[in-house]
């Protein structure tokens, strides 16, 4: 692989310095860098941050091809600035067995553009009657760390303890889809004012949040991790910061939509609103934010949903729940954390690199970008404003909320190991 020197980047955004990637790994970074032979990035002050890492993605690959493949989501998480993904289990078949998350895991080797770690079910079938084969999972080629039944919660108590007791055994972690089944049958939207208005049935706060403090005290009581998937409520908040405080080994994750979305948009009645957990109220979105600031609140995931163009132009109630995010993360979280002025860009690389790195043990990823590490790196240009046009998506579906709003920074270039695998916001 020859040189690449990548000029003039705000490396985490400090001042501008020099990048020399050499194979598959940083070189050097100072100022007035030189190499000869060497592929030249003018960066022109555009910052530098580790390849993103997204803890929550669905790929749909297996048995959803429809909406997106691995191959056609990690042209998407490229695009995005993700240099690794981890895909969740709601797969068809569910990917509850070695042989299922070794063949999601080997076709992210195939298609290179990002790397793929698969994420397996917690119970057999997502069905929450009988724990699923975490040993062999986690000892298949996959490595897997990360057990879910996401998109549906493991509400028996007595299943999510004997998960979380078995994955401590290997370090690894559960991470929760927190919601109470029967307090939220036939939900539409939060319940609220707005649901009230408009007759959707109602997703309470509170089954959202009486999962989670059941889970800290359950991970607190077998000394295990426990990770909650897209917190969304104010309340959930504090339950975590609470958890925290008493040295519970808890940490959460938030998607860019519910730092900035709000349930005013079901108004519309447009399924692109549609999504579980659902989008909450002003008050909501400010606790998230807050919360994401200090640290209460540790990753960024986006909870990738892609759904073919059918399961979407319908009327709300047929409408399938989720929402793309991959190539528009980054660009919701300036404008709602930097450019709000509640992040730094080094803030960034923890919530959307370091940290869930470090949760999802993915090794290689969420590095610093210093000589010797490995060259996973994202250029992004953060003067850039620009309307999102879901049409020039890489992902196979277009189910964005976003389609015509105007939305900051845009990522230029990925290096996946020194290799580009986006150029001048190009797939390569």
């Amino acid at each position: 692989m020859s040189k690449i020197l990548i000029r003039g980047a705000r490396v985490l955004g400090g001042e501008p310095q020099d990048v020399l990637i050499d194979g598959e790994f940083i070189e050097a970074v100072g100022t007035g860098l030189s190499a000869e032979g060497a592929e030249v990035v003018e960066a022109d002050g555009k910052v530098l941050l580790p390849g993103l890492v997204d803890l929550h993605t669905h790929l749909r690959e297996p048995g959803r091809e429809d909406s997106e493949t691995v191959l056609t989501g990690t042209r998407a998480a490229a695009s995005g600035g993700y240099t690794a993904v981890f895909a969740m289990a709601n797969t068809f078949p569910v990917a509850d067995t070695a042989g299922v998350v070794e063949q999601v895991y080997r076709l992210g080797k195939e298609h290179g553009y990002c790397d793929v770690q698969p994420i397996g079910a917690v119970t057999v079938g997502l069905e929450g009657r009988k724990l699923a084969e975490l040993g062999a999972m986690h000892e298949s080629a996959a490595g897997v760390t990360v057990f879910s039944d996401d998109g549906k919660c493991v509400d028996d108590a007595v299943i999510m303890r004997r998960a979380l007791e078995y994955v401590k055994a290997f370090g690894g972690v559960v991470a929760q889809h927190a919601q109470e089944p029967r307090l939220t049958e036939g939900a539409q939207m939060n319940e609220g004012v707005v649901s009230a208005e408009l007759g959707l049935g109602g997703w309470p706060a509170v089954a959202e949040e009486s999962i989670i403090a059941r889970d800290v005290l359950l991970a607190e009581h077998v000394g295990s991790r426990v990770h909650i998937c897209h917190l969304s409520t104010a309340g959930s908040v504090e339950i975590v910061r609470w958890a925290k405080s008493r040295g519970i080994d808890v940490t959460a994750e938030v998607t860019p939509h519910h730092l900035l979305l709000t349930d005013e948009m079901v108004r519309s009645y447009n399924p692109v609103y549609k999504v579980n957990p659902p989008l909450r109220t002003e008050r909501d979105v400010l606790a998230l934010r807050e919360a994401l600031a200090d640290g209460t609140i540790d990753i960024v995931a986006t909870d990738h949903a892609p759904h073919p163009h059918e399961d979407k132009d319908c009327e709300w109630a047929a409408a399938a729940m989720g929402m793309v995010g991959l190539e528009t993360a980054l660009s919701v979280v300036q404008r709602t954390m930097v450019d709000t002025g509640l992040l730094t860009w080094a803030d960034v690389a923890d919530r959307m690199s370091f940290a869930p790195a470090r949760i999802g043990s993915a090794a290689g990823h969420g590095r610093p970008v210093s000589a010797g590490e490995p060259a996973n790196l994202t250029l992004v240009d953060s003067a850039y404003r620009g309307e999102v046009d879901p049409a020039g998506f890489a992902s196979r579906s277009r189910n964005t909320p976003y389609e015509g709003r105007e939305l900051p920074g845009r990522v230029t270039h990925t290096f996946l190991r020194g290799r580009a695998t986006l150029v001048d916001g190009k797939l390569a």
